[in-house]
């Protein structure tokens, strides 16, 4: 090991153990207790007829959707192991911050041009089951609202890369791990107030008994809510969905439009009450900190992979060359798909421990199976997922997962 990468190796693997310490005492392993059993039933709460309607949305939706990542993963190795993704950097003239910033723009939109195809194809099956309600205009437009927003974040982080090589060529990984992480944490502050409002128009929910009746209970719960939010989700989507970001003066709890039109304000409560839990459990300001300490342990994973070997193979010289960005990318790429499991693993058990914050909440076992059956026939949500796909892309356990637990909760509780 070379003596200058030692420090990166040591703060790398201390990043790390905190992080893992972290999610070992912030996630409820174990919502219900140790000993409680929940095991799903699909057969029992599904039809035949229901289930075959969602394995063949799968069986439609998956190639694409999957073909789509693996062609992200392939694109951004090529770019990234060979010296086309620095032919691609080398093609911008000027300065190293335009070089830099430039290239790192196309090497964004190459992948993204790559997997368009294959993207307008699983959006195409998305309408084709009722799951869409977008026009191929509004598709095009939030593909390329999404394009450049990770463009400018890249140009940003590109940008911000190789200038701090440049200034600081041996610690740079040191400055880098703490910008990471004060990006982390910036980002989800404001991302409800500058990112979510270019996808969705958000307004209050309108005065009456839905709303009162949702602020006493977040009232109870003794998480006093100035305002719930409402998404206009409908003009994309028929899922039913909601979900609380931010935090501090930027959190909010969002619902979709479909939801207050389609549910019940019953089931609407207990959405509310899961999102609440989340609050309570203090979930994103966890996830934040996680985040940040992931973010800073990933650069520092980067310093040992631009002072390695396959710099060289990539065409590059070093971090302080913007030729560089290319390997740059494959390797968040690559970090980022091999640590799913271990995030939707995560995601999962919060979720679940949300859903039982709902049921101690509200006391409503039968309107909460009642709701789960609806948003998985809605959404045709998969009830039976392979063990791989489960582990790589669940973020939520799953309609019979949720509906068990909240039987077994029932049988905790009487």
């Amino acid at each position: 090991m070379n003596a200058a990468r030692l420090p990166a190796l040591v703060a790398f693997l201390v990043l790390g153990a905190a992080l893992v310490a972290l999610l070992a005492l912030t996630t409820p392993w174990h919502p219900l207790g140790a000993r409680a059993a929940a095991t799903p039933q699909p057969a029992r709460d599904f039809t035949a007829e229901e289930v075959a309607r969602e394995d063949a949305f799968h069986r439609d939706v998956r190639p694409p959707a999957y073909a789509s990542i693996a062609a992200g993963l392939a694109v951004a190795a090529l770019l990234g192991l060979t010296p086309l993704g620095a032919k691609v950097v080398g093609a911008a003239r000027g300065p190293w911050p335009v070089r830099a910033a430039l290239g790192g723009l196309a090497l964004s939109l190459i992948p993204a041009l790559v997997t368009l195809p294959l993207d307008a194809r699983a959006e195409s099956v998305l309408r084709r089951y009722g799951l869409s309600t977008q026009t191929w205009g509004s598709w095009s437009v939030d593909k390329l609202k999404g394009a450049l927003v990770g463009g400018v974040l890249l140009v940003f982080v590109a940008v911000g890369l190789v200038g701090l090589a440049r200034w600081a060529p041996r610690t740079w990984w040191a400055w880098g791990a703490l910008a990471g992480a004060a990006l982390v944490t910036v980002a989800s502050y404001v991302f409800p107030l500058v990112v979510e409002p270019l996808f969705h128009r958000f307004t209050p929910l309108e005065a009456g008994t839905l709303r009162d009746d949702l602020l006493a209970l977040a009232e109870r719960d003794g998480l006093p809510v100035d305002e719930i939010l409402v998404a206009d989700a409908s003009r994309r989507t028929t899922a039913l969905n909601a979900y609380v970001s931010g935090f501090g003066r930027t959190r909010r709890i969002v619902l979709y439009d479909t939801l207050l039109r389609d549910a019940t304000p019953q089931e609407v409560e207990l959405v509310v009450a899961h999102e609440l839990g989340h609050v309570k459990a203090h979930d994103v300001r966890d996830g934040t900190l996680a985040g940040a300490l992931g973010a800073a342990a990933a650069v520092c994973a980067l310093y040992l992979v631009l002072t390695s070997g396959l710099v060289a193979r990539a065409g590059a010289d070093g971090a302080h060359d913007p030729r560089v960005l290319g390997l740059v990318l494959f390797a968040v790429a690559a970090l980022s798909f091999l640590s799913a499991p271990a995030q939707t693993l995560v995601s999962r058990r919060v979720e679940a421990r949300a859903d039982v914050h709902s049921l101690d909440l509200t006391g409503d076992v039968a309107t909460f199976v009642e709701a789960e059956k609806r948003l998985a026939r809605t959404n045709l949500s998969d009830l039976d997922p392979h063990p791989l796909v489960y582990a790589l892309f669940f973020t939520h356990p799953t309609a019979p997962e949720r509906i068990a637990l909240a039987r077994a909760w029932a049988e905790r509780r009487p």
